[in-house]
């Protein structure tokens, strides 16, 4: 007998005629099986194997087919571009498979590889008669630069500066870089606004524990003047404001502005709480205004940063006698001297996830300089570290080894003079040893000062 079905009961249901074949692929389905449908054996398997190939291909070729295998091919991407899918290197060993992950080109640190077979080149090379040095500073390339604010600073300076809006008060947060670039957006938003600008506050970092304020790295009193007819500055806040506040400044609104946000930003949301309240804070104020600003606003930043900041006056001191004893120095060289800044401290190399060739040792490292100066923001949810990702991006720190290898490939030879401004290089015992094979005439501001000269600068070093 046979079960109830949806297309008639037991023996007795009729056969209905099967629908007619889709155009697309009534012509030819099946002109290249052997015999019609009817062979057997040979021709039989043949014709199966032909069926599963042609079902396959035209699944694929379909609309729908192709929008199936289409996320299943950017996840394999993805994975391959990741590092978490590879093709695996089989090799004979004892005997035995061993199987190894290769891992994608670009994703693993091998510059010590690549320097051990450069070195006897560069070691051939050495005493060159042509050396990059004598080259690098032609007059004639630079005829055609001029500076960025002089076309600029008439445009933003007034004779008189108008009735202040308010009190604009600004936390630089971040390294000395950071700092920099905080007080000069801070400068160009307080043109932007009409606010006073009271001298920038700077954060104590986790990360560089300095607790040094804006008049131990700069000239305060020069700032100040230097920007006399385009932003008002005042040291601090005045009696009365602070009176309102009841002295404490923690009891000013502190408006948290987006990173990047643009001029229109400013003037949409902060300068109405400015008028209305008097004072502000913006804190953290890192990176908190966009490159692309208009021409009179960036002018105001380009003036704070090339004419309005300087070092305050010991540091100025003991620069100009290590760069003057630096071109002694140089004197094989008629003083020119190659200045790089390296960026391979302990705390750039964990903030980027990057791996080297420090094994565990390395991770275990890193893992605790993250919980140590971030505290968590490695470790949460959805968080992934992806080495071989950051460093096919470029995104990973130059060893001093890397930076050695790049200048000797821009035809620096070992007569060249090099001053390395750095903090603590991370294991700088193992990864200044190739730079110092590179270039003996290496100095850095502890071969070119005493130890009396640096020690009262030791809280910014």
């Amino acid at each position: 007998m046979h079960g109830l079905s949806r297309l008639g009961t037991g023996s007795n249901r009729s056969v209905s005629p099967s629908p007619p074949s889709s155009p697309r692929f009534r012509h030819g389905r099946y002109k290249n099986f052997a015999g019609g449908g009817g062979g057997v054996g040979r021709g039989g398997k043949q014709s199966a194997a032909n069926k599963i190939v042609f079902v396959l291909i035209s699944t694929v070729f379909r609309r729908k087919g192709v929008l199936l295998f289409a996320p299943l091919l950017y996840i394999s991407g993805m994975l391959l571009y990741m590092g978490l899918l590879g093709f695996d290197v089989v090799s004979l060993k004892n005997a035995v498979v061993v199987v190894h992950r290769r891992s994608p080109p670009g994703s693993v640190y091998r510059s010590p590889q690549l320097f051990q077979k450069l070195w006897p080149y560069m070691e051939a090379e050495s005493n060159a008669t042509h050396n990059a040095l004598m080259t690098a500073w032609n007059l004639k390339m630079h005829q055609g630069w001029k500076p960025c604010v002089n076309s600029i600073i008439s445009k933003t300076g007034f004779s008189e500066l108008p009735k202040s809006n308010g009190f604009l008060i600004i936390e630089a947060n971040g390294g000395l870089n950071q700092q920099r670039l905080s007080i000069c957006d801070a400068v160009a938003v307080a043109w932007l606004l009409n606010a006073t600008l009271v001298i920038p506050i700077f954060h104590l970092n986790s990360v560089w524990r300095d607790s040094s304020k804006f008049g131990d790295i700069f000239d305060e009193g020069f700032f100040v003047h230097a920007l006399r007819n385009h932003v008002n500055v005042v040291r601090e806040l005045p009696e009365d404001v602070l009176q309102r506040f009841d002295y404490n400044i923690s009891n000013i609104v502190n408006l948290r502005v987006k990173g990047w946000s643009s001029a229109a930003h400013y003037l949409q949301k902060v300068l109405p709480k400015l008028e209305a309240m008097g004072a502000v804070r913006i804190a953290p104020f890192s990176n908190r205004l966009a490159y692309s600003v208009p021409s009179n606003v960036q002018g105001v930043r380009c003036l704070s940063n090339f004419q309005a900041l300087r070092f305050a006056e010991p540091i100025r001191t003991l620069a100009d006698k290590m760069v003057e004893r630096m071109v002694m120095n140089s004197s094989h060289t008629g003083g020119k001297y190659v200045s790089v800044h390296l960026r391979f401290e302990m705390d750039m190399v964990a903030f980027s996830c990057c791996e080297y060739d420090g094994g565990e040792e390395e991770k275990r490292e890193m893992d605790i300089a993250r919980e140590r100066s971030w505290r968590g923001k490695f470790r949460r949810r959805g968080r992934v570290i992806r080495p071989g990702a950051n460093r096919m991006d470029g995104k990973c720190p130059l060893t001093p080894l890397e930076v050695g290898l790049m200048l000797r490939g821009m035809g620096f030879d070992n007569n060249t003079s090099v001053f390395v401004a750095a903090g603590n290089i991370y294991k700088a015992e193992k990864y200044m040893a190739p730079l110092k094979q590179m270039f003996p005439l290496l100095e850095t501001k502890d071969t070119l000062a005493t130890p009396e000269e640096l020690a009262p600068f030791k809280f910014i070093m």
